[in-house]
């Protein structure tokens, strides 16, 4: 008989246990179209305990406007470990979910920056510098031209083509909580 959150595509049982057979509080990351989702949960029997959380709506007090990107899942991360520094909450192994484990992508984009902001994370996780620092989302916006460019970033307050200065004054202004 297979478990119901097994067949709507919820949950991996076989990985989830191997994740809580480490003993190790999990960083999960969960994205959907708009929100990036992170939270540091410690397994207890009577059910997970989220230890602390971020959302990428939050980065907004930090001048940074949110979207689902290599830049906004570096940034969640990183505010994420120094909201949480004060913890303690030790090594940490990271809980993708569903999601393929394929390399410079949102979920370990995000991982990197919860390493780089303090966190100790199991394992290495490289993505690119120029990605994080939205580099690649600058040379597209300059590539673009007229309407093009007014159709692709409509809906974003922040200038895509001065998007590298943004994210290091984000960064700066996260590297102080905690």
């Amino acid at each position: 008989m297979i478990r119901r959150r097994r067949r709507l595509s919820l949950t991996n049982y076989s990985k989830r246990i191997a994740l809580l057979k480490s003993g190790m509080p999990r960083l999960i990351v969960r994205k959907s179209n708009r929100i990036l989702t992170m939270q540091i949960v410690r397994y207890e029997p009577s059910g997970d305990i989220i230890i602390a959380s971020a959302n990428s709506n939050a980065l907004k007090k930090f001048g940074w406007e949110p979207r689902v990107n290599i830049p906004t899942a570096y940034l969640t991360g990183m505010l994420l470990a120094r909201s949480s520094a004060k913890l303690n909450v030790g090594e940490l192994v990271l809980d993708i979910g569903l999601y393929r484990p394929i390399s410079s992508t949102v979920i370990f984009a995000a991982a990197k920056g919860a390493q780089d902001g303090g966190l100790k994370l199991r394992g290495s996780f490289e993505v690119d510098e120029k990605r994080i620092s939205g580099a690649h989302i600058a040379s597209y916006a300059k590539s673009l031209e007229g309407e093009a460019f007014k159709k692709q970033f409509a809906y974003t307050s922040v200038d895509p083509k001065s998007i590298e200065e943004a994210f290091a004054s984000a960064k700066a202004k996260i590297m102080v909580v905690g």
